[in-house]
């Protein structure tokens, strides 16, 4: 029997009880060998709150928990009646299993459950403002988002020629 990857549907806000309660059913009941992981998907996001930047963690698929296991009449059982979950996302009264590129994007490439990168609400072309390192107060015009590196690449207006500048994401504001 092959394990693949599964989405349960919780009652909103409970993702996160609905996955420890069926850690430890998965451990009390003996299923660990048909249950395997079980995540909430999250990712991180640069907040802006007050003039302060934050990270906070928000839930990609409110609702739903991701659940990696054999599907077996057992291991059905013990998901499904545990507290919080509404029932498999399917068709009918079948569980449908995620397609590995499904999982892939989900997942984001990295099926240990770690977030990638805070999405952020910057463009190329945008004016942005330092607001931290040597160069705060600065300001300058957005020439690439290297996202992968949590970077972006400015040039800013420095002894009257433009220079360009690398900075986290965390280190500039969008101007008003």
């Amino acid at each position: 029997m092959q394990k693949d990857w599964f989405v349960i549907h919780t009652y909103s806000g409970y993702e996160n009880k609905v996955k420890a309660n069926l850690e430890r059913r998965v451990e009390s009941m003996g299923m660990e060998d048909k249950i395997f992981r079980i995540m909430v998907p999250m990712e991180e996001e640069l907040e802006v709150k007050d003039g302060k930047k934050r990270l906070v963690k928000k839930k990609v698929f409110p609702g739903y928990v991701l659940v990696e296991m054999i599907m077996t009449d057992d291991s059905w059982y013990v998901v499904r009646n545990t507290p919080g979950v509404t029932g498999f996302v399917g068709s009918g009264s079948k569980p449908i299993p995620l397609l590995e590129h499904e999982v892939t994007t989900i997942l984001g490439h990295d099926l240990s459950g770690v977030p990638e990168l805070p999405r952020i609400n910057l463009a190329i072309g945008q004016e942005v403002l330092v607001t931290e390192g040597p160069f705060e107060g600065f300001s300058g015009r957005i020439e690439e988002l290297l996202t992968d590196r949590g970077k972006v690449r400015l040039t800013v207006s420095m002894f009257g020629r433009d220079t360009p500048l690398e900075v986290d994401f965390a280190q500039v504001s969008e101007m008003d």
